[in-house]
């Protein structure tokens, strides 16, 4: 068994076993923050920099930490986290005469790092340390391993897709901020409507010699990262190129990045060959943030802007906004521009009046049910026979159930106007079926994920028809 003395010596050991079992990505964005402090007998105390950390570090990590602890001294240890922000360097005390009035020789310092120019296309604030990693790890460790090791990892190309707001860009950016500034790899960063364009422009007006210049610059790039590849869909002579590049670029194990708002295998009008090619590498979900995240990545923003939220307004907005990042920020953002432009602070009751909106998620009226219906049966690989129908197979019943009570939450359609449109059924069955989902909810951990996924590709149908 280790004496208290010892504890401190356990602690890397401890480090070394959580950087194993919570991933890269994770390990840097929290326990990497976590120091040493002291400990007693009992008890072993550990410090973080800000109160932000200190927040998400206890609920989280503290029994983890507790337990490897004890698997290591054999002992019941309690740890405590307090909260000591990172100092200044003292500057060096003024060096010692000789007894000859001089000086001593300076120690020779090491030569520092020329610093490198930004990169022209790269978002700074969109980095590694600035991701807020949920339960969904995969996609952030696999972004971290494709950045430590472009062109040498299975994850060649790396897709990440998922609906708009989620982080993707956030990751593929990332990955190019880290490569840029370890390494002296060219990364390319381009959007895929500015790929086409500018591949246009080379056809247009610049002839073969435009075409030529345009086909160096992609082909003979170490990294190529490219955002919103559906943008191709439909455009047969850019697909085409792309394809080459694609070729050109695997066969001298460069790194390639992409992001797409769904699976490659939804793409409809893209070229076969090309669609195989993105499945050589790795593809990568991204889904809507649970509630915890959501929370998180709130703390994370007002952190960064140096700005204070009370907890209970944060509560509510992680509450009631689950779309999408982008529509947490954009919320904060609003709150920020209030405290900023109207001089008072932010309680409960002006989030509640300055969100109203945004919180209370306006119903649409105007949303056909119809649309609700066929999302919800190609989720599940059904018809709007099936969901609108009477069968009563438990693989038909909880798509139907769930369609009413999503056309229940996010329209003003009546339960009798429901029930018409799902077969002709009575406004009872409908209620039925709502507090059968609501029931469920209760109990099954996936449903609120389940529940915003369809939401949001309703809403994303919507707008599309």
């Amino acid at each position: 068994m280790a004496e208290r003395d010892d504890y401190h010596a356990l602690w890397n050991s401890v480090l070394e076993q959580a950087k194993k079992d919570k991933g890269e990505i994770e390990y840097r964005n929290w326990l990497a923050n976590i120091n040493w402090a002291r400990s007693t007998e009992t008890k072993i105390t550990l410090e973080v920099p800000t109160v932000f950390i200190q927040d998400q570090v206890k609920p989280r990590y503290q029994e983890y930490l507790e337990g490897l602890f004890k698997d290591l001294s054999g002992k019941d240890l309690t740890i405590d986290f307090e909260v000591k922000p990172k100092t200044a360097a003292v500057p060096p005390e003024k060096p010692e005469q000789k007894e000859d009035g001089r000086a001593p020789k300076p120690a020779p310092r090491p030569e520092a790092k020329p610093k490198k120019d930004r990169h022209p296309r790269l978002n700074l604030d969109y980095s590694f340390d600035t991701y807020v990693v949920g339960e969904e790890r995969l996609p952030a460790n696999a972004a971290l391993a494709v950045a430590k090791n472009p062109g040498t990892t299975n994850y060649n190309p790396l897709l990440i897709y998922g609906g708009t707001g989620l982080g993707k860009t956030h990751l593929m950016q990332a990955i190019g901020n880290y490569i840029y500034e370890n390494s002296s790899h060219k990364v390319i960063y381009n959007t895929a409507e500015d790929f086409t364009n500018e591949f246009v422009d080379s056809l247009k007006e610049r002839g073969e010699k435009g075409t030529a210049a345009f086909k160096a610059k992609y082909r003979n790039t170490d990294v190529l990262l490219i955002d919103d590849i559906h943008f191709f869909e439909n455009k047969e002579t850019t697909q085409e190129e792309l394809f080459h590049t694609f070729n050109a670029l695997h066969n001298a194990k460069k790194q390639m990045v992409f992001t797409c708002d769904r699976p490659i295998s939804e793409l409809k009008k893209f070229a076969e060959r090309l669609k195989s090619r993105f499945e050589w590498g790795l593809n990568m979900a991204i889904n809507p943030p649970n509630y915890e995240t959501r929370l998180a990545i709130l703390k994370k923003k007002c952190e960064i802007k140096n700005k204070i939220i009370p907890d209970d307004v944060l509560n509510l907005i992680a509450r009631h906004i689950s779309s999408n990042v982008r529509d947490l920020e954009g919320a904060l953002n609003k709150l920020i521009a209030y405290v900023d432009l109207v001089g008072k602070p932010i309680t409960l009751e002006v989030a509640q009046q300055q969100l109203r909106d945004a919180i209370a998620g306006p119903k649409q009226t105007n949303l056909p049910i119809d649309i609700i219906i066929k999302v919800v049966a190609d989720y599940y690989s059904l018809s709007h026979i099936d969901i609108k129908g009477k069968k009563r197979s438990q693989n038909i019943v909880f798509p139907r159930q769930l369609a009413m009570y999503i056309t229940r939450e996010i329209t003003e359609f009546s339960t009798t106007e429901i029930g018409q449109a799902f077969g002709g059924r009575d406004h009872s069955t409908v209620m039925h079926s709502c507090n059968r989902i609501e029931e469920r909810n209760k109990t099954d951990p996936t449903m609120d994920q389940t529940i915003e996924t369809l939401t949001r590709l309703i809403k994303e149908n919507f707008a599309k028809s």
